[in-house]
């Protein structure tokens, strides 16, 4: 085999992810056409068979220690569609594929994400024979079985598919999170491979899991790295904006870094990406709560109060009492501030609560609608709206209609 990237460096990797602000990283261990980007013990289709590093290389380890070295949690992707092995299709094959599953899980220390896909079958080069392969994917790869591999060998680790059981595709892969966002999931309806996609960009709200979005995106405008397409790398102002619609929308981001013929991250993509971490750092650096007088038109009482959303702490939240499943949270400055950002968080440990909520501005005496360009309908972890920049003394946020009672974590004014 040719594979031999001579200048690969899984630590320019790192480095760029960490310094563009990434939390962790999946590495595409496995594709669909079944190469194997670690020493497999289970086919010679493997990296040990090519001149990378005389065949002595192995990538997923490479990259894990280099995870390690530089503070990123690491996590993997294993492809179920295997274009290459002779018998997709039949139940040999799903041995294999729990077994380097299980390489994967047993070598590498500590996983933070399984990613499982809905690519279930197609055209491919099966053996040598060139032919399409159909799969009930439902049953065939018996996907419950691997997960609970995952959770026995890898109990920290989420596992990633169309349902979960840890976090779902988000239903495009745009990087677009919907504007009605529920961390619910109907997870006795749902599986790898579910063709009704818009649900997954909303979620279930009378969902009986709790399975959130991750938005998957690339840099460029396919998977992998093509010269080509050198031009068309998201520009920094590109990733501002999916940011806030998937990390702004009660989602995960997660955006793919196609690495060049040489093996590394080329520059313009770093370049991008640490720019757009720059720009919102800047975005998000001033929460004018912190300079805010707080007040709510009701509190649970003693620890739960109002100003606790301004106090940093994730673990304190202001809450409303029972059956109180609305009111308004006001936001006072003692002088004018430029204001076209507001962030909420929900206390996620209570769940999702919220279902609608509206934003207010105090001007000469009168208090008026902020126009926003979105449903401000659920918050959940995280929901930061935008809007035309303003000059205001005080906000309110009104919390129209919840679940249950509120209980709000944090709220940002940007």
């Amino acid at each position: 085999m040719s594979f031999n990237p001579v200048h690969l460096d899984t630590d320019q990797w790192a480095q760029t992810l960490v310094t563009a602000g990434m939390k962790g990283v999946i590495l595409t261990a496995k594709h669909h056409d079944g190469f194997c980007l670690w020493p497999s013990e289970l086919t010679d289709y493997n990296i040990a068979h090519t001149p990378y590093k005389d065949g002595q290389g192995d990538v997923v380890g490479e990259l894990a220690a280099a995870c390690r070295k530089y503070g990123l949690k690491f996590g993997v992707y294993l492809s179920p569609w295997d274009r290459h092995r002779a018998d997709y299709g039949q139940p040999s094959y799903v041995d294999y594929y729990h077994a380097q599953l299980r390489e994967l899980l047993t070598r590498y220390g500590d996983i933070f994400e399984v990613w499982f896909d809905g690519a279930n079958g197609g055209d491919g080069y099966y053996g040598g024979a060139r032919e399409l392969r159909h799969i009930d994917r439902r049953t065939y790869y018996d996907f419950p079985a691997a997960w609970s591999m995952v959770e026995v060998l890898q109990p920290e680790a989420i596992c990633f598919s169309d349902g979960g059981p840890g976090c779902r595709w988000v239903g495009n892969e745009n990087g677009k999170a919907g504007t009605t966002n529920w961390s619910f999931l109907r997870s006795d309806e749902v599986y790898p491979g579910y063709p009704n996609a818009d649900e997954l960009t909303t979620g279930h709200a009378d969902g009986n899991a709790w399975i959130p979005a991750e938005c998957d995106v690339s840099l460029r405008p396919g998977w992998f790295y093509h010269e080509r397409e050198d031009s068309q790398v998201k520009t920094a102002l590109d990733l501002v904006e999916l940011y806030y619609q998937s990390v702004g929308r009660n989602a995960n981001l997660l955006l793919n870094f196609p690495v060049n013929k040489d093996g590394l991250i080329s520059k313009i993509d770093s370049v991008n990406a640490v720019e757009f971490h720059r720009r919102i750092g800047q975005d998000l650096a001033n929460n004018l709560v912190s300079i805010a007088r707080v007040e709510a038109t009701q509190e649970r009482g003693k620890g739960f109060e109002a100003k606790l959303v301004g106090d940093d702490d994730y673990h304190t939240y202001w809450a409303t009492n029972d059956e109180q499943n609305s009111g308004t949270l006001t936001f006072t400055w003692s002088h004018p501030q430029q204001i076209s950002k507001v962030m909420l968080q929900e206390y996620i440990p209570l769940g999702q609560r919220v279902k609608l909520f509206s934003l207010e501005y105090y001007h000469e005496g009168i208090w008026y609608p902020i126009e926003v360009a979105e449903e401000t309908t659920t918050i959940g972890y995280k929901r930061i709206v935008r809007f035309e920049s303003l000059r205001t003394t005080a906000l309110r946020i009104h919390f129209l209609d919840a679940r249950g009672p509120l209980c709000i974590s944090t709220v940002g004014v940007f």
